[in-house]
């Protein structure tokens, strides 16, 4: 397994040296796929795809000097034959998944038949997610409320055995506080890791590493 959870992208260079660690080589010679369909659980969910892919918004993700970079939209996946899309998915060396909405993006992940695929893809591809993209490999994630899923909907797909909260004491987020994620944390009955926008969790079969240029805490029980 090769995941690599970020808060907010590949905003320091320690987080970088950990992407370029994960794969064995540098960006510049890397292939990419995004996958944005979590923002479209979010309002203005289709302006925030266009700045995220473009490097308008938020620190480097997309425009960080891949080799080369794709769109893969979970939503258009169940329509279309699987020999066109998993041959692309098993050649690419960073799957990149954007934040917004964990149940919308949970759920799609199950419909399109990608997360069955990911404990194999994840041998050899490196999972990059972003916020909702990394929490949903964890043992809990969060919803909007943007769309018509029943409200019994997973809202994670479990892979890891924690619990991920970015954005921590992020100013445009005042309920990430650490004493309310703490809280929080305290009601979970796993390990969590509160992270802020200069924090990654690296998590491989050898174990699970913190990389950080900011503030990290493990509320474990």
């Amino acid at each position: 397994m090769k995941l690599l959870l970020t808060s907010a992208g590949i905003s320091n260079d320690r987080i970088r040296d950990a992407v370029v660690d994960l794969m064995g080589k540098p960006i510049s010679e890397a292939s990419a796929l995004f996958v944005p369909t979590a923002i479209y659980g979010i309002r203005n969910g289709g302006d925030i795809v266009r700045r995220v892919i473009n490097g308008s918004l938020g620190d480097p993700f997309c425009e960080l000097g891949w080799k080369s970079l794709g769109l893969l939209e979970l939503t258009a996946l169940p329509s279309i034959k699987k020999e066109l899309w998993i041959p692309l998915l098993q050649d690419t060396d960073a799957l990149l998944v954007g934040g917004g909405d964990c149940q919308y993006l949970t759920y799609w992940m199950q419909q399109s038949g990608l997360a069955e695929l990911l404990p194999g893809l994840l041998r050899k591809t490196v999972y990059v997610g972003l916020s909702a993209g990394s929490m949903i490999m964890t043992q809990f994630g969060t919803t909007y409320g943007n769309h018509v899923l029943p409200p019994e909907t997973d809202k994670s797909l479990g892979l890891v055995e924690f619990a991920l909260h970015p954005h921590l004491d992020y100013e445009a987020f005042p309920e990430n506080s650490q004493v309310n994620l703490e809280k929080l944390a305290a009601t979970l009955p796993m390990p969590s890791y509160l992270i802020d926008d200069q924090t990654a969790i690296k998590v491989t079969d050898e174990g699970v590493e913190v990389v950080s240029e900011g503030k990290w805490k493990l509320v474990a029980h």
